[in-house]
């Protein structure tokens, strides 16, 4: 375990339970930079990768280390689902989480082509890992860049729908809009990083990307629907509006119906979750236009520097 300069019990805590705890003479800053610090003390052939908030099923370890009978395969994570759905921004996320990880992902991974390997609970082959430099910390995403960067150099990135992590996230608005920053710029960051090369060397891959990022420019456009329709075509606000709703639960509540089953979940709880999602949906949207236009315009023009502090999101 690293105890990367953390002001409470954590290390004691963890040590009296025979944890080795290494401590670093300061905080490193970064996520990736405390993983690398632990690095050389590692000589198992896999490494897991758990973040101090995130709690893994039993049986995890035993459903992640088949993927790597490949030797093609160099990294490779589990379905993450949340802890804990008390507040408003926790419950949107278990929706968020539900829908990405039993949707989108396992969509990508048919397609051999996962966007990211979550780095809450990712296992990596130790030492392709090593020979790369360690955890990227170019960015502020490791996980995203370490993902990306295997696929781009023709090694694989799995998804291991049967291994489980839950992960606690953000209960407060001040907290997600930290965590949500620094993944929307560790994103744009990727993006600027990354893409030219993938749309060579793996374009299924950027193909995702690309649709991600026609996802963020025009998802005001599709929140604006009903209003448009209202004012431009004098169309009445109900009918807009139910039709509008209609949209969206078509494209959604089959698929939570699905999560719910596969993750044996009440369909009336996961159902009473949905609301709350829109609430995470419009921080979403506003850190990502504004990593948008910070790491893919004023970056590039030398206007800004982007994000460089790591901030945990809770």
């Amino acid at each position: 375990m690293v105890d990367d300069g953390s002001t409470d019990r954590t290390g004691e805590i963890a040590a009296s339970y025979g944890v080795t705890v290494l401590r670093p003479p300061h905080n490193l800053g970064s996520k990736a930079r405390a993983q690398n610090h632990a690095l050389p003390h590692c000589d198992t052939d896999l490494i897991l990768a758990v973040d101090a908030d995130t709690v893994l099923a039993p049986d995890y370890i035993e459903r992640i280390k088949p993927a790597f009978a490949d030797p093609a395969v160099n990294v490779a994570a589990g379905n993450v689902q949340t802890r804990f759905a008390r507040t408003p921004w926790e419950r949107g996320r278990s929706t968020e989480y539900l829908f990405g990880f039993h949707w989108h992902r396992p969509i990508q991974q048919l397609a051999n082509s996962p966007m990211v390997c979550s780095g809450c609970c990712s296992a990596f082959r130790r030492t392709t890992l090593t020979e790369s430099g360690g955890f990227p910390e170019r960015t502020i995403v490791e996980d995203m860049d370490y993902t990306w960067s295997q696929q781009g150099a023709g090694h694989r990135a799995v998804y291991v729908s049967g291994a489980v992590a839950w992960a606690a996230d953000p209960e407060s608005l001040t907290y997600l809009r930290k965590q949500v920053w620094r993944w929307m710029a560790g994103f744009m960051q990727n993006v600027r990083l990354h893409l030219p090369r993938l749309l060579v060397h793996k374009p299924m891959l950027a193909t995702w990307i690309v649709i991600a990022l026609l996802e963020i420019v025009l998802a005001p456009l599709w929140w604006a629907t009903p209003l448009v329709l209202t004012l431009a075509l004098h169309e009445p606000p109900t009918r807009t509006l139910a039709w509008w709703a209609g949209g969206e639960l078509l494209l959604t509540v089959p698929i939570l119906f699905y999560a719910a089953k596969r993750r044996r979940l009440p369909v009336g709880r996961v159902l009473l979750n949905l609301p709350f999602v829109y609430l995470n949906k419009a921080v979403n949207l506003y850190y990502a236009w504004k990593a948008l236009l910070v790491e893919l315009i004023l970056v590039p023009l030398h206007l800004s520097r982007g994000l460089l502090v790591y901030e945990k999101g809770r």
